[in-house]
C-alpha cells in the first residue's frame, strides 16, 4: 500500500498489534552505600533457592566499625582522672576510735611489761577468803634510784638515822566489796604492835624492814583476819616523780604547817603540791598541824591519796599529752605491784578509790587505845574487819577519822 504526499514512494514498516500484556519496566536502582546495602557480588554469594530478584530474609549485615574505647575511658586512649574518696564522718569516727584502741592496747602492753614485780604473796598459809577483794598498799622509805641531791631536795633524811634497812611510812588496806557497799581505804599505824610472824611482837612497819613484802603481808593478814588478795607498792622517789608528772596536785591545806624535824614548810591556803612538798605533806607529824603525830598523819595520806586518783583519772591529765606521757613514762619505774597481778587489776583498784574525795570511799583508820597508836581497840577493831570480811556496813562505833 502506497501513499502520496511528502514520504516519496517509501513504505513505512507496519505497526505491531499491542500484546494482551502490558510492557514491564524496571525500576532504576541506586548504587549502594558504603557499608550497607547488596554489593555487585552478592549476586555470587546468594542463597540457594533464591531467584535472581529476591533478596535473602532478615537485616542486610553490618560491616564492622572502628573499634570502640573501653566503658568510662576517653576516645583519644588517655586514663581518666581518678576521684578522690571522700571520707564521710563516720569513716573518720571509725578511724579515730580504731586509733584510740590501738593506743590504749599498746599502752596497756607497755605497763604489763614495765611495772616491778615481788613475790609478796607467794606463801600457802592464807586465811580463809571472804567476801571482795583486799590490797595492800604500801608507801616505803626506799631511796633506790635517788642521787644525793634528789634525796636532799625531798628531805628523806638519812636511812641510817632511822635505823636503817627498809621501813614503810604507810600501811594501807584497801577493800573493794562484791555488792553495793561503798569501798573502804584503811589505814594501819606503823607503829601498831602486832605480832609478826617467827619474830615475836613489834611495830608493824619493822615486819617490812626484816622480811620485806612477804613478811609484812602475813603480819597484816595475821593481825586482821584479811586475806590479801593484791599487792602495791611505791617510794619516796616513785611518788614524787609521779605527782610531778601530772603537774602537781591541788590540796587545800587548812592551818600553815612546818614540821620541826624535817623543816618542811607548807602555807596555809588551797594550792597545787608539788613532788617535794607534797612527800613532806604525807609524811608530816611533828608539826602544831598534826597534834595527833601518826594519826593525822595517816589521815593525810588518805585525803592525798583521794587527790591524787581524781588527779590522775581527770580529763586534764588523760587527754593532756604533756602529763599523760610523763606519767606512764614514770610509772612503771615508780611501782612495785605482786608477781601474780596485773595492769586490770590496778585498773579497778583506781576506779573503785575514785570517790574518795567525794565521799564514795570510806576512809578510816585501826581504832586504838589512845594517840600513840600503839595498841589496837579489840572490840572495835573486830566489828571493823567483820564487816569488811562480810561486805556489810562499818559500824559508825569503829570508825576513827
Amino acid at each position: 500500500m502506497t501513499y502520496g504526499g511528502d514520504d516519496r514512494g517509501r513504505r513505512m514498516p507496519p505497526q505491531r498489534p499491542p500484546s494482551g500484556r502490558p510492557r514491564q519496566h524496571q525500576p532504576a536502582q541506586m548504587m549502594p552505600l558504603p557499608g550497607r546495602g547488596s554489593s555487585p557480588y552478592d549476586e555470587r554469594t546468594r542463597p540457594m533457592g533464591t531467584r535472581g530478584d529476591e533478596r535473602p530474609a532478615g537485616p542486610p549485615p553490618r560491616r564492622p566499625g572502628p573499634p570502640q574505647p573501653p566503658l568510662g575511658r576517653p576516645a583519644d586512649g588517655a586514663r581518666p582522672p581518678r576521684r578522690r574518696k571522700r571520707w564521710g564522718f563516720g569513716k573518720v569516727l571509725l578511724t579515730l576510735l580504731t586509733v584510740f584502741v590501738v593506743f590504749l592496747a599498746g599502752v596497756w602492753v607497755y605497763l604489763e611489761f614495765s611495772i616491778n614485780r615481788v613475790d609478796a604473796l607467794g606463801y600457802s598459809d592464807h586465811p580463809a577468803a571472804a567476801e571482795g577483794t583486799n590490797w595492800l598498799i604500801v608507801g616505803s622509805d626506799s631511796r633506790d634510784g635517788l642521787t644525793p641531791e634528789e634525796q636532799e631536795k625531798l628531805v628523806t633524811g638519812d636511812s641510817k638515822a632511822a635505823g636503817g634497812g627498809r621501813r614503810t611510812d604507810t600501811i594501807m588496806i584497801a577493800h573493794v566489796p562484791d555488792n553495793s557497799t561503798k569501798p573502804t581505804l584503811l589505814s594501819l599505824p606503823r607503829d601498831s604492835q602486832v605480832k609478826i610472824p617467827g619474830h615475836g611482837t613489834n611495830k608493824i612497819n619493822a615486819a617490812f624492814s626484816i622480811g620485806g613484802p612477804a613478811l609484812l603481808a602475813q603480819t597484816v593478814e595475821g593481825a586482821t583476819g584479811l586475806r590479801i588478795d593484791h599487792y602495791a607498792e611505791i617510794g619516796f622517789g616513785g611518788f614524787a616523780k609521779i605527782v610531778d608528772a601530772i603537774g602537781g596536785v591541788h590540796m587545800c591545806v587548812d592551818k600553815p604547817m612546818e614540821d620541826t624535824l624535817t623543816g618542811i614548810k607548807i602555807e596555809p591556803g588551797c594550792q597545787d603540791l608539788q613532788g617535794p612538798q607534797a612527800l613532806g605533806f604525807v609524811r608530816m607529824r611533828h608539826s602544831a598541824a598534826t597534834p595527833r603525830s601518826d594519826l593525822d598523819r595517816v589521815a593525810n595520806q588518805r585525803k592525798f591519796i583521794g587527790a591524787l586518783v581524781s588527779e590522775i583519772g581527770s580529763p586534764g591529765t588523760l587527754l593532756n599529752p604533756f602529763s599523760l606521757f610523763p606519767l606512764l613514762s614514770t610509772a612503771p619505774d615508780a611501782l612495785t605491784m605482786d608477781s601474780g597481778d596485773h595492769v586490770h587489776n590496778l585498773v579497778g583498784l583506781a576506779l573503785a578509790m575514785r570517790g574518795i574525795s567525794s565521799g564514795g570511799v570510806v576512809t578510816t583508820t585501826v581504832p586504838v587505845t589512845n594517840g600513840s597508836a600503839e595498841n589496837w581497840d579489840k572490840t572495835k577493831s573486830k566489828l571493823l574487819f567483820d564487816a569488811l570480811k562480810n561486805d556489810t556496813e562499818i559500824p559508825d562505833s569503829a570508825i576513827l577519822t
